[in-house]
């Protein structure tokens, strides 16, 4: 059956995401469970589309054009011949917010992906990865296939014992996280560029994860960077190519390669933190109607075996549910600019009561109502709200409550009512996770579209659909809707997302919250406008009249870390004003050119009867301010933002 058939489904030409066959025609999108790419092997040997091939890794690892100094071939005594490849540093290596990521160009570069990943061995301790258990998986994207063969043998080469790989190189982010800690695996290998667009033309990634899961510290990254300033060797392993379109075990010498159902260990991990027979008992009832729109990224392969097989939704309400190497010309960030597909659905007459849409990796999600958009800071501190009523997984109530610093102060509210420690951390899931390992969290989000909890240690885009799926009115998001509906009779009417969100803002407030996105600006003018905006605040004082507005105090937020001591600074210039007002100005570490700038705005409103006004409304007054302030258009030249949130 065609993934395209719901009815009345709106394409924007931006979004539009139909396969196109090598005439370049459209073509349907015919839903193929997890053979989701070419059902013939998809390695042989690797060769470099629009790249000529080089004799070790086929284009992969190549000694430096600038070396005369032959490889040296070593052979152990279990017959893994290890080669020793002489490279020269690679310059602009240093991560962002999680991982490296580049345009797809830059990686396909003499040794650019080897370099770092050498460098990355070369930065752990070796009782991290030495005979141990790495994991590798991605999103599908375009160089994800090659990227696969390099990883493994530049693993093997330098003493990993084994390689859990999903099948056809597929893991989401939160499903790596998964099989790290159910396998207990030393750590794991992300190829992805998370929201990013993917294709020849646009982006790629990698990040590495530690044996608890969670995204490898600034500690180990640092070091990482340093390591690729100074690199002059790369260690490799002369072994074929492993066919990783099979399940099972390849042997070469002391080494071996575990092709796994990337779908298994995530959905067993599932089941044991949520009610599936009451999810089950919503998503199955006739006047439910459910849409899950994959963006034709990495949950396209989970989609179908955890909402169809195992939780009974029809086909039809998967769309876009086919992962493509370029996301079917689309740009994976669910939000309302990017998912217009999926909003127009939800936002027709007589649309479906449920829409969800995660990203290219899967750790980042959006929620709608029928003709409602949760922000994902109401979302997180909903589901802290109602997780101990309606989640299995949290009947004992959550240890504690973390959301990012941009986030807005909704759950701050929730922790204080439930009596939960609560903690501010800067953007980047690493923080959440040693909160996480040393017991004194247990759910957190991130006003980025990412929620999640400890599970795994890892924002997790199935995870949050399954709770916005159930919390339908004051109980938390499918486990909370199905919670709230599950004694409606046919005909009754159901418990709405939008019924919930009214709710919990009745209670507890409505904090009104845009970000305003600047994608791609030119890295001198937004640097410069951050520079300015950090001198402003160096003479700032508490009374400052800004506008209409009084100021409390301003800073460029500093986090000391509660388990370590470690501490981070410059992760963002905060305004927060006398009546918590707040806005934040903050550069993106997520994009691969330029700069994003992205500007967060909040106003916290007690007042009930003006919780139904617009937020962009209600906020016109600090939105200006924030535009005005930080003189943006001067630096940056840019008349609009490119998202509005």
């Amino acid at each position: 059956m065609a993934l395209n058939s719901i009815a009345s489904r709106p394409t924007s030409s931006l979004l539009s995401r139909k396969l196109r066959n090598s005439n370049g025609n459209d073509s349907s999108l015919a839903y193929s469970s997890l053979s989701f790419f070419n059902p013939t092997p998809l390695f042989s040997n690797i060769s470099f589309r629009n790249a000529s091939p080089s004799p070790l890794l086929s284009v992969s690892v190549r000694a430096s054009s600038s070396s005369t100094s032959p490889s040296a071939t070593v052979a152990n005594s279990q017959e893994l011949k290890i080669k020793s490849v002489p490279t020269q540093p690679i310059e602009g290596q240093k991560t962002g917010t999680s991982g490296l990521r580049k345009k797809v160009k830059e990686f396909m570069r003499e040794n650019y992906l080897a370099n770092w990943i050498q460098a990355l061995f070369d930065s752990l301790p070796p009782e991290d990865y030495k005979n141990g258990v790495l994991v590798l998986g991605g999103d599908g994207r375009y160089f994800n296939k090659e990227a696969a063969q390099i990883i493994i043998k530049i693993a093997a080469g330098n003493g990993v014992g084994k390689i859990l790989v999903g099948r056809d190189g597929i893991l989401s982010t939160p499903a790596v996280s998964a099989v790290i800690r159910k396998r207990e695996a030393n750590g794991g290998f992300i190829m992805s560029a998370s929201h990013n667009p993917g294709g020849p033309e646009y982006d790629w990634g990698i990040k590495f994860n530690y044996s608890s899961g969670q995204p490898a510290p600034e500690s180990i990254t640092d070091k990482i960077y340093g390591n690729t300033l100074s690199i002059s060797e790369i260690k490799v392993a002369d072994i074929p190519d492993i066919n990783l379109s099979q399940l099972g075990v390849t042997n070469c010498g002391p080494f071996s390669v575990e092709v796994v159902d990337p779908v298994a260990d995530y959905l067993e991990l599932l089941e044991q933190v949520f009610d599936f027979s009451l999810i089950r008992s919503l998503i199955s009832r006739s006047d439910f109607r459910f849409t899950f729109d994959a963006m034709h990224a990495v949950t396209g392969a989970y989609a179908k075996p955890i909402f169809v097989d195992k939780l009974g939704a029809s086909i039809d309400s998967i769309l876009n549910g086919v992962p493509l190497e370029d996301f079917g010309h689309g740009h994976p960030d669910p939000n309302l600019t990017y998912a217009k597909e999926l909003v127009d659905i939800m936002y027709a007459e007589h649309g479906p009561e449920f829409g969800a849409a995660s990203d290219g990796d899967g750790d980042r999600n959006m929620i709608l109502g029928s003709r409602f958009f949760v922000t994902p800071s109401d979302s997180v501190a909903i589901i802290a709200a109602n997780a101990e009523k309606a989640i299995p997984y949290f009947k004992t109530g959550p240890k504690g409550l973390a959301r990012s610093m941009p986030t807005s102060g909704a759950l701050d509210r929730v922790a204080e009512k439930l009596n939960l420690p609560f903690y501010e951390v800067p953007t980047g899931w690493k923080f959440f996770g040693n909160l996480m390992d040393a017991g004194k969290l247990s759910i957190c989000g991130e006003e980025s579209f990412g929620t999640g909890s400890d599970h795994i240690r890892k924002k997790d885009g199935i995870w949050y659909v399954y709770i916005n799926e159930l919390v339908r009115k004051s109980h938390a998001w499918l486990s909370i809707i199905a919670f709230r509906n599950k004694d409606k009779k046919p005909g009754e009417k159901l418990v709405s997302v939008s019924d919930v969100v009214s709710e919990h803002w009745a209670t507890y407030g409505r904090n009104f919250f845009s970000r305003y996105d600047y994608e791609e600006c030119k890295s001198e003018g937004a640097n410069k406008m951050i520079d300015y905006l950090r001198d402003l605040i160096s003479k700032a004082k508490t009374g400052d009249v800004y506008g209409d507005y009084k100021l409390q105090f301003a800073d460029d937020f500093t986090y000391t870390d509660p388990v370590d001591g470690s501490v981070v600074a410059k992760q963002g210039v905060r305004f927060v004003f006398t009546d918590g007002s707040r806005i934040i100005f903050r550069l993106s570490g997520t994009g691969s050119a330029g700069a994003t700038v992205r500007i967060y705005i909040e106003q916290f409103e007690p007042d009930a009867s003006k919780h139904g006004v617009d937020a962009q409304i209600a906020l016109k007054p600090l939105i200006d301010l924030a535009l005005s302030t930080s003189k943006l258009k001067e630096f940056t030249g840019r008349e609009q933002p490119t998202v509005i949130t």
